[in-house]
């Protein structure tokens, strides 16, 4: 009987290459110290004394992108889980240990209940213009 049969099933795609599975990536891990920060819209930038992420032999391959991905511009967790093509929790985790060793930072946009309301900011402008 081929390796075909209904009985046989298989977990890899030939096309896809190998896989790894998300708690491979997170050493079986689901959360981390940082993770009650670390929602959708938070924001990742990386510390400005970090210079080059793949001396560090402690870091793996995605924490590496993270840090490389976050360098040049702030991303988003959700910004990250789609460019790395990660899901979410895995994400989170992988940013929590950078927060942990200190190689990112997380930052929280402001909240829609501080921004000015637009009726001020219309004043201003009229304000402005009379000038």
């Amino acid at each position: 009987m081929s390796g075909e049969g209904q009985g046989s099933s298989r977990w890899f795609d030939d096309e896809a290459g190998p896989v790894v599975r998300p708690y491979a990536m997170t050493r079986g891990r689901t959360s981390s110290a940082a993770q009650h920060r670390l929602d959708l819209i938070a924001v990742v930038v990386t510390e400005p004394h970090v210079d080059d992420p793949e001396a560090d032999q402690t870091l793996s391959p995605e924490h590496v992108d993270i840090v490389e991905l976050c360098r040049d511009v702030p991303q988003s967790v959700a910004e990250l889980a789609a460019e790395l093509d990660l899901p979410v929790g895995v994400v989170r985790v992988l940013v929590g240990d950078l927060v942990n060793q200190e190689l990112v930072h997380v930052t929280r946009p402001v909240p829609p209940a501080e921004l000015p309301d637009e009726s001020i900011l219309r004043d201003v402008i009229n304000g402005l213009r009379a000038l």
